[in-house]
């Protein structure tokens, strides 16, 4: 019930705000409205209010605003307050601003995700210089080694971790050229991404040069032994860790048998010895851990200015991933449909408000983007029609129009087609019935 009430709550906020961007500029520049709708198909609720009929449909997979004399196919009578009856540029707007509303929101929700303040992982920010090689890794298979700077995956400049991890990410399954500097030389290497998750993203087994933290002691043996919160976890048995999962899993293959535990506190190495106890099955040493974090906390306007750049820095992903879907560099498997935002949606609830704002947040920006292509059928394929028609100094005929509507169609339905597949395939139990997936 979470996953639909969420999902519902946060396609209908997108689509509500996307017709309303529509509506407001058709109402400014004196269109008349004739039916705004959330949803499409049989009505379920409906009410009047001057010249317009607000609804609610069944199927809440989109929406629509219905204006006078919308399309050539309309009742005209010439009035000014008919759609066609505006000139290029005003018509320009009120399309337009459909896809603007909907970037406009995910800005907001942005800042306003961003002004509660996060801990953010301390490495985030910093140069991906190689703190540890996963066993048996692409990357280790690579010949990448720790103390690496990397410096491009592909064509790709990675300045951050953050950088790396989302250009590794969008390449699964392929080879990729990597770019690294090692002792003053700059390299190259092929590195092939494993697809990991439901989502197949790409990840090459490189870590950053980081340690899990003790955030608390509840049980022996690490009371005993006196480990104290604020204490770095480096190594088990002359193992680095790295993160909080590797500590955890070294830990319980490792009961009933002594480890040499070292830690780092205040700048020092310190060695323990101690013994895993069984729980159930798997072993403890009665610790929490966690990961090296910073405080991140902005101001209002510092927010708003974070949110403006991070949604910059998404759009160039989002454009990018499409680009790579025409060359192949980007598998069509990491698209998402209805079912895995409801997925989403209903994990994000879960994980709090600010989980499930950020993620409206994301799919407002990518619904903005994508209404602005020039396909046929969606804002940006009418905005490019009239500007043909403008090139052209003249209106194309219905013939036409319709020809380039269904191209339009069909593309958009062999996406859908794509997008619902992959949406099945990561529901185990349908993707067992699928013989050609196992």
């Amino acid at each position: 019930m979470t996953m639909i009430l969420s999902f519902v709550f946060v396609l209908g906020v997108l689509i509500f705000v996307h017709e309303l961007g529509h509506f407001l500029m058709a109402r400014r520049i004196g269109v008349r409205v004739l039916t705004f709708s959330l949803g499409f198909g049989p009505k379920l609720l409906s009410f009047r209010r001057g010249d317009t009929e607000y609804c609610v449909s069944a199927i809440p997979l989109g929406g629509y605003v219905k204006m006078a004399g919308e399309s050539p196919d309309d009742p005209r009578s010439g009035a000014p307050d008919e759609f066609l009856s505006k000139t290029k540029w005003e018509r320009f707007q009120v399309l337009i601003m459909g896809p603007v509303m909907n970037i406009v929101l995910a800005v907001v929700v942005m800042a306003v995700v961003l002004a509660q303040g996060a801990e953010v992982p301390i490495y985030q920010d910093e140069p991906p210089v190689v703190g540890a090689v996963l066993p048996g890794s692409p990357a280790e298979q690579a010949g990448i080694q720790r103390g690496d700077r990397i410096l491009t995956i592909g064509n790709d400049p990675v300045a951050t971790w953050d950088a790396l991890f989302i250009a590794v990410g969008t390449r699964p399954d392929r080879d990729v050229a990597v770019t690294l500097v090692r002792d003053g030389q700059t390299r190259s290497v092929t590195v092939h991404p494993v697809s990991q998750t439901r989502f197949e993203v790409g990840n090459i087994g490189v870590l950053p040069d980081t340690n899990p933290l003790v955030t608390g002691t509840f049980a022996d043996p690490a009371r005993s032994a006196g480990l104290k919160a604020g204490d770095l976890l480096l190594a088990v048995n002359g193992e680095r860790m790295v993160t909080a999962t590797q500590f955890s899993e070294t830990i319980s293959k490792n009961g009933e048998r002594e480890l040499e535990l070292t830690i780092g506190r205040g700048g020092q190495e310190q060695t323990f010895k101690l013994t895993p106890r069984m729980n159930g099955d798997r072993a403890m040493i009665g610790v929490n851990i966690g990961e090296q974090t910073k405080s991140f906390t902005p101001g209002p306007f510092e927010a708003i200015q974070l949110s403006v750049q991070r949604n910059i820095e998404f759009s160039g992903l989002i454009f990018k991933t499409l680009g790579g879907l025409f060359v192949g560099e980007t598998s069509p498997r990491q698209l998402m449909g209805p079912v895995a935002i409801a997925q989403l949606s209903g994990e994000s609830a879960a994980a709090g408000w600010i989980a499930l704002f950020t993620l409206m947040a994301s799919i407002s920006l990518n619904l903005g983007l994508l209404n602005l292509l020039p396909i046929p059928v969606l804002d940006g394929g009418h905005i490019l029609i009239m500007a043909l028609e403008g090139i052209a100094r003249r209106d194309f005929s219905m013939a036409v129009k319709e020809k380039m509507l269904m191209a339009g169609f069909v593309l958009l339905m062999m996406l859908m087609v794509t997008v619902i597949y992959n949406d099945l395939t990561r529901i185990s139990w349908i993707e067992r019935l699928m013989p050609w997936r196992n």
